[in-house]
């Protein structure tokens, strides 16, 4: 029967599975910051970007799916989350695409496909903008390129049970266990004033793109993903049914699902 956690009771509750063990692991210094990753599988290169306030960890039900794909997951704690730290500075999500750079290049990847999820997805975004070479394309899942494409704000149930996760993880994971309450105002302080791509700079992105969104987003209209399907060349809409922002630990499956298609496409194994 496939795994559903729709209320993120189980999320709350138990986080992820664990990741499988490592191949490698470690830190990067980068720009007074120290940015952990971890290395697992072997194959094509596939980047895992969490969204904010979250962690690598909570890729657990994508890792083992990839690694039995035949590809290699990477997965990063952003700047100043997970175990990731910061240097003090605002954040930025290009800062974090020059942090996902210098993991690969200590990895020795010179290309990788990019899953990202919110958060996760402008820095896939920048990255694929500024270095097209380093990026074999973009599963954009679950985010706004500029301010027209969230909605009002509505607190629900799910929504608090994530957060009452992140901070678990944050005060478990963190080098500074303390900062979550100023970590959360520093990411909510980027969101609100990034990204704030035009048209014309969607236009200009040279990487395959899938512009994919859950059914119930809480976050992100789907005019919006469409938006991005419509300017970015040769980009492709993908909606989720039945899930939300949240669809990656609420059906593994029909995310995993997904992504595998994506890859497929971008990035075939052999």
């Amino acid at each position: 029967m496939p795994f559903r956690d729709d209320d993120l009771r189980l999320f709350e509750a138990q986080g992820t599975p664990a990741l499988p063990p490592a191949d490698r692991s470690g830190t990067v210094d980068i720009m007074g910051a120290r940015i952990w990753y971890a290395s697992m599988g072997q194959g094509p290169a596939v980047v895992l970007l969490h969204g904010g306030m979250g962690n690598g960890n909570q890729w657990g039900f994508q890792v083992p799916a990839l690694i039995a794909a035949g590809y290699r997951a990477i997965v990063i704690d952003s700047r100043g989350q997970g175990r990731s730290t910061s240097d003090g500075r605002p954040l930025s999500y290009a800062r974090m695409a020059d942090d996902t750079l210098a993991v690969l290049d200590s990895l020795g990847v010179d290309r990788a496909a990019f899953v990202g999820w919110s958060d996760g997805a402008v820095t896939s975004m920048i990255l694929a903008d500024n270095r097209p070479e380093r990026s074999a394309g973009v599963l954009f899942f679950a985010c706004n390129v500029d301010a027209s494409g969230t909605k009002p704000f509505v607190y629900t149930d799910v929504i608090g049970r994530c957060l009452n996760r992140h901070k678990q993880d944050f005060a478990a994971l963190s080098p500074t266990p303390g900062a979550f309450d100023a970590t959360f105002e520093a990411v909510g302080e980027m969101q609100r004033s990034q990204p704030n791509y035009t048209a014309a700079d969607l236009a200009r992105l040279a990487v395959p793109f899938w512009s994919v969104i859950g059914e119930h987003d809480e976050f992100i209209t789907q005019e919006h993903a469409a938006y991005l399907a419509r300017t970015i060349p040769g980009a492709s809409l993908h909606v989720l049914a039945g899930v939300s922002h949240f669809a990656p630990v609420q059906r593994p499956e029909i995310f995993n699902a997904a992504m595998l298609t994506f890859l497929a496409n971008v990035m075939p194994v052999g």
